[in-house]
């Protein structure tokens, strides 16, 4: 007779496969792989158990179907074009939005109380997981039909990414020069979280802090601090103001 704990643990495990479905879109074949691939090392730190392998395969198997995407979307776009816009579909931030999109943040395994998380970019990390586990557990073609059509497809608009400018720091420099304002980008701290040091940069013009952002590389915190200057400064549209 089954116990309270497997009845327990077996509700837990149908609603995961529930949701795991809905993400993907199919019914996985090994569930194991796909925990694993869902599992962010602030609770797993084997790197057996947690995703950040899954991650590293994942991120070079997303970067060659958008590079097949783009090479056959674009037959007469030069290499230059091509990796700004490969650079476009599959920066963190854009990856990251995807993924909460998706419903990943739901299903993710992470430390709910290291705050240093909430400023990072784990849930595009887990997507590139994910994909990295359908890769192992479907092959490549598969891999390639579900990026396609439950990433590019519904959430990536050529269009609107040809006219973008991902260089956030480019934005605001050009809105400075023009209007002769001093802008500087610094490390206001630096602290370690679980082992990897965490930036905090600021972004001032003219000696005023006008934002700041944590990141645990300083090129990604001094590009989301860009960006929150922008939004404060009201220069998202296409006609920055004075």
């Amino acid at each position: 007779m089954p116990t309270l704990k497997d009845i327990l643990y077996s509700k837990q495990e149908r609603s995961f496969r529930k949701q795991l479905r809905n993400v993907l879109g199919f019914s996985p074949r090994q569930l194991n792989l796909y925990k694993t691939a869902l599992s962010h090392r602030s609770v797993r730190e084997g790197a057996d158990e947690n995703n950040e392998r899954l991650e590293y395969l994942g991120d070079a198997v997303i970067s060659s179907i958008v590079a097949h995407y783009l090479f056959m979307r674009y037959p007469y776009k030069d290499e230059g074009f091509l990796t700004e816009m490969r650079s476009k579909m599959v920066n963190r931030n854009q990856l990251n939005d995807i993924a909460v999109k998706i419903g990943l943040k739901k299903i993710t395994l992470y430390n709910h109380f290291d705050h240093s998380l909430k400023v990072s970019q784990i849930f595009g990390n887990t997507l590139e997981a994910l994909a990295g586990a359908v890769y192992l557990d479907k092959g490549y073609s598969q891999t390639q039909k579900w990026v396609t059509e439950r990433i590019i497809n519904p959430h990536l608009f050529m269009q609107d990414l040809e006219n973008l400018d991902i260089n956030q720091k480019n934005k605001l420099y050009g809105w400075a020069n023009k209007n002769g304002k001093n802008l500087e980008f610094e490390t206001i701290d630096e602290t370690m979280e679980n082992g990897r040091r965490l930036f905090t940069i600021g972004a001032i013009v003219d000696g005023v802090l006008i934002a700041e952002a944590k990141g645990f590389n300083k090129k990604d915190a001094s590009q989301i601090a860009a960006q929150i200057a922008i939004e404060k400064l009201n220069l998202s549209g296409n006609e920055p103001s004075t």
